[in-house]
């Protein structure tokens, strides 16, 4: 009899203790369904946290503007612009247009951004000439330059309505150099680009596979082999469009009875550049490490001082699917938004065709606010993931 009544008890209890345990669960269920952030409360979390970044940057943007120059630490890039045409309901072009020179006289230099600015004219857009910070043979080289052309654009967009997705680059001599090395490490900020009678030096071409890129060069511009590399690079570009056919858009136009000044027959570049938007969320990124000390390229970063020159990251997303294909980073990073992929269901990421893990990537609003700041709407992230030596490990908070 007592056996059977502590038996009955024991089922009691064991029912109640099940009945609390689940009422747990669903409570932690819930509190994380709370604090999880819905696509909805992402997109105006996005509106919210573009009008408070434009609000505390105008100030700053609208002092450069005026004053007519940037600054990045010691360096100061003074620049001079032209307005063309009505402003489109999608907002307005960027040209980014450096000037020829170098490691001349100041004075050499100075006539060389006067010459700069007389030189395009697109037919829609601002027409924005820097004048080059140094007086080096690399001025357009250094890394400064990222930076003061970073803010360049954030600037132009806020005081001029320009649209991110319509940024060119383009650039002569001493300046055409600059568009190869600034164009590989900076493809995300623009639409296309454009060397003039430049010289590539260390720069790769394989970062620009989401960059349309064109080349024009005097045919009999042989100092520092200008005209021989131009050559070398179409064959590179040629090889790199055949092995991926959905990447690697270029032309390159070599006038063979032209020296290093092509009197103005360049100048077709301009149209050829407007005929392109960016495609800031490519499902494909190849990214090469240059010798600046890049941490993000497109959806790809790396944590800040883990740099490595020459490291290779090759990651595409099709289907929910991210596959690493390539990826020499010890640590590597992979931002997400629901542009670029459906955060509602889970994401399988893949190393080499390998499974290494399939997660339900959770919306952060601190991951929003903090990629807000470039004031880039299509590099407004909401997600990211954690890669550590090819092994998933776990999402950014």
């Amino acid at each position: 009899m007592f056996a059977n009544q502590a038996e009955v008890h024991m089922k009691y209890y064991y029912k109640v203790f099940i009945g609390i345990l689940f009422f747990l669960l669903t409570q932690v269920a819930f509190v994380k369904a709370q604090k999880a952030l819905s696509l909805r409360a992402a997109i105006a979390a996005e509106e919210g946290a573009l009008q408070r970044q434009d609000k505390q940057q105008r100030a700053e943007a609208e002092k450069e503007w005026k004053q007519g120059y940037v600054e990045a630490g010691p360096y100061k890039m003074k620049f001079d612009y032209k307005v063309y045409g009505l402003k489109p309901h999608d907002g307005r072009s960027l040209y980014i247009s450096m000037h020829g020179g170098g490691g001349v006289p100041e004075a050499e230099n100075d006539q060389q951004w006067k010459n700069q600015i007389k030189l395009y004219a697109p037919a829609e857009g601002v027409y924005f000439v820097p004048r080059s910070p140094t007086n080096s043979w690399n001025q357009w080289h250094q890394s400064h330059v990222d930076s003061l052309f970073a803010k360049v654009i954030r600037n132009a967009v806020i005081m001029e309505g320009v649209n991110p997705d319509k940024v060119y680059l383009l650039g002569y001599s001493a300046g055409g150099d600059g568009t190869y090395q600034i164009a590989t490490r900076m493809a995300d900020h623009f639409a296309a680009a454009s060397a003039m009678a430049g010289h590539p030096g260390d720069a790769r071409p394989e970062n620009l596979y989401n960059l349309p890129f064109t080349i024009f060069m005097g045919g009999k511009d042989e100092a520092y082999n200008r005209n021989g590399l131009a050559e070398v690079w179409r064959r590179q570009l040629d090889s790199l469009r055949k092995d991926n056919p959905g990447g690697y858009i270029h032309k390159v136009t070599v006038y063979d009875d032209l020296g290093h000044w092509m009197k103005r027959k360049d100048t077709v570049a301009l149209p050829w550049l407007a005929a392109y938007q960016r495609n800031a969320l490519p499902k494909k990124v190849v990214w090469i490490q240059d010798d600046v000390d890049d941490k993000d390229f497109y959806w790809l970063a790396v944590p800040a001082g883990e740099s490595k020159t020459g490291a290779r990251a090759v990651v595409s997303i099709r289907n929910n699917v991210i596959n690493i294909e390539e990826n020499d980073h010890p640590n590597l990073i992979i931002m997400l938004n629901d542009r670029l992929i459906n955060l509602n269901q889970k994401v399988l990421i893949k190393y080499q065709g390998k499974a290494i893990a399939k997660e339900r990537i959770g919306r952060s609003k601190k991951i929003i606010e903090e990629t807000a700041q470039r004031l880039d709407p299509s590099l407004i992230f909401s997600a990211g993931i954690y890669i550590e030596n090819n092994v998933f490990k776990g999402q950014l908070k």
